[in-house]
Order: structure tokens, then sequence, then C-alpha cells
């Protein structure tokens, strides 16, 4: 084998290293991204109680700010850099894809004799190795994408009976949580259960519906009002990534099927309550330009289920605190 043939063999190589370095920058659709974000207070890195809604519990949180040391929000910008910190941004990973992928080049460059950067040397080279950078990058994303579909269990269908469990009016929170963490970390933080009324329930149900339409709409007003400064920050940078990659994510007939209260507690001036929820929507990926859907279904409704973590500051209103995928 030459030694241009084996740069070659090698530019290839670095290229798909970059392109897999872009993958991880690819969220499933709807809000949440299919992941678990956010927070729980004290109980953040305790897994909330199961209910009859998700017997099997739920994943740990994926995506998690570091926690604020005063018990209150410490404004909008304060959490939003936290959110930040947590988290690789999309500039950071494409740099990394980027520089991996000339890193490669380069080297093989130098085997072939033509330099460290023999065949970038001209502006017309470097635009043709970041288009190819970018095809390669599609075409992971595309197979990932597809082999991740085929190993999923197929969801529910929506047809199946309505029911609220959990929500038929005021309950004593501390007789339907199954169970209060417990442990030394919730011994330190000496939470309070709580009850909550039935209009603490309607709000969760309006949320849910409001945020998914915030959402759809790309309303971050709308967003910022109805979520955490972490949460909006994990909305704001996947609706930023989506335009990034020129796709639209539309999500329609938001329908609460089931829901029933996991944990409410109070630490401080702030009120949590975790609720588990069984919903059916509609959901699929737009190209921007064309409107042509690129992934999902916009005509077939699919079942999810979630726990919805909800923060209220004392005489204020609920808002989202967190998400987590159901087990």
């Amino acid at each position: 084998m030459s030694l241009i043939s084996l740069a070659r063999r090698g530019r290839a190589v670095a290229l798909v290293a970059g392109a897999l370095l872009l993958v991880p920058l690819v969220a499933e659709a709807r809000p949440g991204g299919g992941r678990s974000s956010g927070s729980r207070g004290s109980f953040t890195n305790s897994a909330p109680p199961a209910t009859n809604t998700t017997p099997g519990g739920a994943q740990t949180f994926q995506r998690t700010a570091p926690p604020s040391p005063s018990p209150s929000f410490a404004g909008p910008a304060a959490g939003a850099a936290a959110a930040q910190a947590a988290r690789p941004s999309f500039a950071r990973n494409m740099m990394m894809g980027i520089g991996a992928g000339l890193l490669g080049a380069g080297l093989f460059g130098m085997l072939s004799g033509s330099g460290f950067f023999g065949g970038l040397a001209s502006l017309a080279g470097v635009f043709g190795f970041l288009l190819q950078l970018a095809l390669i990058a599609g075409i992971v994303m595309l197979a990932i994408r597809f082999f991740r579909r085929r190993s999923e269990p197929q969801l529910a269908g929506a047809g199946a009976p309505y029911a609220r469990q959990g929500y038929d009016g005021p309950q004593p929170a501390a007789a339907r949580m199954g169970g209060f963490g417990g442990g030394a970390a919730a011994a330190a933080a000496q939470p309070q259960p709580i009850e909550l009324a039935g209009d603490d329930f309607n709000s969760f149900e309006r949320l849910l519906g409001e945020i998914n339409t915030a959402y759809s709409n790309e309303d971050e007003a709308g967003l910022r009002q109805r979520t955490t400064p972490e949460m909006f920050g994990y909305f704001d940078e996947d609706l930023t990534a989506n335009a990034r990659r020129g796709v639209a994510d539309r999500v329609s007939d938001v329908k609460l099927l089931q829901g029933d209260l996991s944990q409410a507690w109070r630490e401080g001036d702030n009120d949590y309550a975790t609720v588990a929820m069984r919903f059916s929507l509609t959901n699929a990926l737009y190209d921007r330009k064309s409107g042509q859907v690129v992934d999902g279904n916009p005509t077939q409704s699919q079942e999810v289920k979630e726990y919805w973590t909800f923060l209220r500051e004392r005489g204020g209103a609920w808002k989202l605190s967190g998400i987590q995928q159901a087990a």
C-alpha cells in the first residue's frame, strides 16, 4: 500500500472520528429530548418513588446543574450560567469534532510527504474537507437513529382508557408518596412533606400542555415563564441545536391519560412536587426550508411516560424543574 493511499484512508478515518464527536449533539424529538434533565432539590440524586402510572421507577438525571448554595432561585442569569457550566456547549463539541478531523488529516498528510496540511493547503481544500465532515456526520447520525429505533420497544397505542389516578382532589401527600426518600442527604436537607390540593394537580396538567406548545412554537418567553432557569437553559440549548441543523420540532395533541403523585415536599421557601404522568402526543421533525417531515410521524399518536418535577417559591406559581424518563 502506497503512502498516498494510506494518507487517503487516514483522512477518511479522521473524518469519521470527527463526525462521531458530533453525534451526541443530536437529540430525540419533543421537549426534553427524551432525556432526563433538571433537578429535584435535595432529592436530585435520589430516584422518585415508583407509582401506579410508572411502576418501574425513573431514570437518573443525565443533565443537571450543581445545586445553588441558596434554597431559592439565584435569578435567571445565575441559573442559566449554572446550566451552561453543567453541560458541554454546541460550539465546544463542534470544535472538538473539526479539530479531530484536521489533526487526523494533518498527521496522515505528513506520512504521505505532502506536509502537515498538504491536502488542505488551499481554501477550496478546507471547504471540501468541511463538507465531507458534515456529510459523514449526517450519515452516521441517520444510521445511529435507525438502529436505536429498531432496538426500542414499541410504544403502546393511544386508545387506552383515560385515567387520572391521584388527581381526584386533595389528598395527604405523605399517604400517597410510597416512601419519602430517607438517608443522610434527606436528613441534612430536612425536607418536610406537604399536602397538595386539586388546583395544584390542575396546574400540573395545564403546564404539561402549555410547555409542549411553547416548545413547539419555539416561544422562549413562554418557556422562561413556565420553567426554572435551569430547565429553560436546556430547552434553549435544544432549540438552538435544532435551528443549526435546519429542523423544527413540532408537538401537538398533548393529552394527559393518567397521572399520580410521587413526592411532594418543602425546602425552605420552595415547594416541590414530582408527578408521574402518562400522556399522548404527536411529534415530528420538519425541514425548515422545505417543510418536509424528516423524522417522526405527524399523523400517528404516541404514548410517553415521564416524571415531571415542579417547583414554586412560596406564594408563586408552579414551574417545571425537571423531567425524568420512566425506567
